[in-house]
């Protein structure tokens, strides 16, 4: 039987929404419900799961939530990791807490790990799926920090302008950057992330750092051979040997943990994905959603 696992990166997904619906309107303009819980964002995200269920035909769902930014790991490795990053506006964090509810009523799985995010759950369980079940799985983000999880069986769906999702594939990378997707980690070890607040090596930039981790492979046998690096990148030898403690730091940081007992454990029944019906609707007529349902 074929069987399809989708992986949700859900704070991705239910942001996306609560931004588009809520773009140039005062908080006090964004619907509500009559009993004054706000919907914007919760009806995209509830029609958008839904669309893609049937759309890759899944057998089982995972939404991945993150747990608070100061609770991870990486930030007791790196006390700065995510410190850029703004406050999360009060509609946003009901509707996180409604959707939870809703899922929890209609029985699709969510999934989150003390000291982990989101995507580390999705890694866990893409890893896990690829091994087991040699299946076709779907992580649905836009985050490109995933891309290091592309296999023959993982892709990413994701949102392009003026293109609307594609799915991206293993073979898409390797064709785009010529390396393998396990590769992106030490891309970006030398890159940072400024969103993340990420350091990456400074002064190698997108120019700099994809070639070579082409060359080198790794940050590892990049700086084993710093010595006599190649004449080609002789302008950045200064930066990689003043940031090579940066770029062993990023990577921990960057790196997506595809292995840990607590999820290995959980059973791939527990995340079947059933589609009940009326359940959805008692719960989306409660919300007051006004949501058309697929039979």
């Amino acid at each position: 039987m074929k069987e399809t696992l989708l992986l949700i990166d859900g704070f991705n997904l239910l942001s996306r929404c609560y931004f588009a619906t809520s773009y140039g309107r005062e908080e006090v303009d964004l619907p509500r419900n009559s009993q004054g819980l706000y919907i914007n964002a919760l009806k995209v995200t509830l029609q958008k799961i839904l669309q893609l269920s049937r759309q890759y035909a899944t057998t089982h769902i995972v939404v991945a939530w993150d747990v608070k930014r100061n609770e991870t790991k990486r930030r007791d490795i790196y006390s700065d990791y995510k410190g850029t990053r703004g406050e999360l506006p009060d509609p946003l964090i009901q509707q996180y807490e409604t959707l939870r509810e809703f899922f929890d009523c209609v029985g699709v799985s969510q999934v989150s790990v003390d000291f982990y995010e989101a995507d580390d759950v999705i890694g866990v369980f893409s890893a896990r799926w690829s091994e087991e079940k040699e299946q076709d799985c779907f992580i649905y983000s836009n985050d490109r920090d995933l891309l290091q999880l592309l296999n023959q069986h993982v892709s990413q769906i994701i949102a392009m302008k003026r293109i609307g999702e594609i799915v991206y594939t293993a073979d898409d990378f390797q064709h785009e950057y010529d390396i393998s997707p396990k590769q992106w980690i030490d891309v970006k070890a030398l890159l940072g992330d400024k969103s993340d607040n990420i350091p990456g090596v400074p002064g190698v930039g997108e120019k700099a750092a994809l070639p070579l981790i082409q060359q080198y492979e790794s940050i590892e046998n990049l700086y084993k051979n710093l010595v006599h690096l190649d004449s080609t990148f002789k302008r950045y030898k200064k930066k990689l040997e003043e940031g090579e403690e940066l770029a062993y730091l990023s990577k921990q940081l960057v790196e997506i943990e595809t292995n840990l007992d607590i999820l290995n454990k959980m059973s791939w029944e527990e995340l079947r994905f059933v589609y009940d019906r009326q359940r959805w609707i008692d719960e989306i007529e409660r919300l007051e959603l006004n949501i058309m349902l697929p039979a």
